[in-house]
C-alpha cells in the first residue's frame, strides 16, 4: 500500500471489498500517516461503522460516504455516522459532499441506512407478487402509474439481482420466500441487466416487456407503495434521519420516489394518514406481519 499522497490528504475514502477485516487493515496502515483532522471515510453499504472503527486511534473521524449508482447521475450521498462519530466530522463531510456538487444527507449507521432500507420492503413485495404469478410488466406499470420513474422489477434488474440479494440478507429478509426466488436467479447466473437476463430479458441495455392487456390493479399499487411508506415511517420514528423532510429528500434524490408527490412522508400527509393506515391494516390482516403498521404512524 503505497499511498504516497495520504500525508497531504484532507479526506481519505476507502472503497474496497466488503470485508470488515480488510477495511480495518487498510485503515490501520493509513491512519498513522494522516494529519490530525483528516476525515476517514468508507463507502461500505452494509458493514457497521463500529466494526470498521475497531483499532482506530481516532474513531471519531470515521464515517461513511454512501454514493448511489450511477454515480455520475445520482446527486444524493448518505453521510453515515456512528455513535462515536464526532459532530465536527459530520459537518466537514457535509461540506466536502457539497463541494463536489452532491447533496449530503446525514444518516445513522444502521443496516441499509435510509434509502436501501426503505427500498428493501418495496423490492421484496414486488418479488412476492412475481411469486404469486403476477407479470413483471403489470407490477412495474402499477409503480410507474403512481409516479415512479422505473418499476421495482426493472429497478432490481438494473441494480443487479446479486446486489439486491446482498442488501436483502443484510436487512434480515433471508428467510422470506421472495429472497428464495431472488437467490435462485443469482445462483443460475441471472443477475439482471449486466448478464442480459434477470426477471426480464435485456437487449441493448433495455428490458423486453410484453404489452399489458389489462388495467393496473390498485391492490398491486397499494402493496408496493404502502410497503415502502411503512418502512419510511419507521426510519423517521427511529431517528435514522433527523426528520420527515430529510427522509423525503433522501427518497426522492436517492431512490427516485415519485418526485411530484414530494416524498413518502409528504405523500402520507397529503393522501390522508388515517386513510392510508386503514389500508395498511387491511393488508396486514390479509398478508401478515410484513404489513404491520410501524411505530410512528
Amino acid at each position: 500500500l503505497a499511498g504516497l499522497g495520504v500525508g497531504r490528504a484532507d479526506v481519505v475514502i476507502e472503497a474496497i471489498v466488503e470485508d470488515a477485516k480488510i477495511k480495518q487493515q487498510v485503515f490501520a496502515a493509513i491512519e498513522p500517516r494522516l494529519r490530525k483532522n483528516v476525515l476517514l471515510a468508507t463507502n461500505t453499504s452494509s458493514i457497521p461503522l463500529s466494526e470498521i472503527a475497531r483499532g482506530l486511534q481516532q474513531p471519531g473521524r470515521l464515517l461513511g460516504l454512501h454514493f448511489f449508482n450511477p454515480v455520475a447521475k445520482m446527486q444524493l450521498v448518505e453521510i453515515v455516522h456512528g455513535s462515536r462519530t464526532s459532530k465536527a466530522a459530520i459537518n466537514r463531510a457535509a461540506a466536502f459532499v457539497t463541494a463536489i456538487k452532491r447533496l449530503p444527507l446525514p444518516v445513522k449507521s444502521q443496516p441499509g441506512f435510509l434509502v436501501n432500507r426503505v427500498l428493501g420492503p418495496y423490492l421484496m413485495e414486488a418479488i412476492a407478487l412475481l411469486q404469486e404469478g403476477r407479470a413483471a410488466e403489470a407490477i412495474d406499470a402499477a409503480a410507474e402509474e403512481f409516479g415512479m420513474p422505473m418499476g421495482p422489477v426493472e429497478l432490481a434488474d438494473a441494480v443487479g439481482l446479486d446486489i439486491c440479494l446482498h442488501v436483502a440478507e443484510n436487512l434480515g429478509f433471508e428467510d422470506s420466500r421472495a429472497v428464495d426466488l431472488l437467490r435462485a436467479r443469482v445462483e443460475n447466473g441471472k443477475l439482471g441487466r449486466k448478464t442480459a437476463a434477470g426477471f426480464y430479458v435485456w437487449h441493448k441495455g433495455k428490458p423486453r416487456k410484453a404489452k399489458l392487456k389489462t388495467a393496473v390493479d390498485s391492490q398491486v399499487t397499494d402493496r408496493l407503495v404502502l410497503a415502502l411508506l411503512n418502512e419510511c415511517v419507521a426510519t423517521v420514528f427511529e431517528g435514522i434521519v433527523e426528520d420527515a423532510d430529510l427522509a423525503d429528500v433522501g427518497m426522492v434524490f436517492g431512490a427516485g420516489f415519485a418526485p411530484f408527490r414530494g416524498g413518502p412522508m409528504r405523500y402520507r400527509d397529503r393522501a390522508g394518514r388515517d386513510k392510508l393506515l386503514q389500508r395498511l391494516q387491511g393488508l396486514a390482516s390479509r398478508y401478515g406481519d410484513r404489513f404491520k403498521p410501524s411505530a410512528g404512524w
